[in-house]
């Protein structure tokens, strides 16, 4: 019986270790190892894996030139599963640490058209909205004559649009409900856009169809 246990102890023991050593051996590995992993997780759409690849590549190689492509790489990944939210933090990332005047132009950009896609419900949305009305109207000034300014303002004119539509909506129940300085005020800040109802052709699917179709 203790020659049974000891035998069990013994091949324990080796499976434990082995375990051990496969797990040292996914540490301090080259940059390309690393970026390749993150490559093949994102063609698999893996993207929890590619952020813990991503982890790794810069926990174990800070100034590696492999980067700033793996963190552009995982900002298109997270945005073709529509996790907007996570793409914006690689373009964040992006721009603070590698960007150069023409790399922050495009992430810049990229950031804009991400968030744009993540509104979802503009009544449930309106900060995001309104943030990326904000930061539509500082990319046109901060980027004169960028290939993407059409877009840009393709962008900023269905924003509007939608504010119109959601303010101009806000303003009829406020009406029906006989709240007429509600309604009012609505009407007045409608009158600060750069458009009015007869500039609106409505939407068959929605308020915010897609620029990017």
């Amino acid at each position: 019986m203790k020659k049974s246990l000891w035998a069990v102890l013994a091949i324990l023991f080796v499976f434990v270790g082995c375990a051990k050593k496969d797990e040292v051996s996914e540490y301090n590995k080259p940059a390309l190892y690393w970026y390749k992993k993150v490559a093949e997780s994102v063609a698999k759409s893996d993207m929890d894996k590619a952020d813990e690849y991503y982890l790794s590549l810069k926990s174990e190689h800070m100034r590696s030139p492999l980067l700033p492509t793996a963190i552009i790489m995982l900002a298109h990944g997270h945005m073709d599963k529509e996790e907007y939210l996570m793409a914006n933090y690689y373009f964040d990332e992006y721009n603070r640490r590698f960007a150069t005047s023409d790399g922050r132009e495009y992430a810049d950009f990229m950031k804009l058209k991400s968030a744009f896609m993540g509104i979802s419900d503009v009544n449930k949305d309106q900060k995001l909205m309104l943030d990326t009305v904000s930061n539509g109207e500082k990319f046109v000034l901060r980027h004169p004559g960028s290939p993407y300014d059409p877009l840009v303002k393709t962008i900023l004119v269905r924003l509007h649009m939608s504010q119109y539509l959601l303010n101009e909506n806000i303003a009829a129940l406020y009406t029906r409900i006989g709240k007429t300085k509600g309604a009012k005020a609505y009407r007045q800040k409608n009158k600060q856009l750069p458009l009015n109802l007869g500039d609106i052709d409505l939407p068959k699917k929605g308020i915010l169809s897609k620029v990017f179709d």
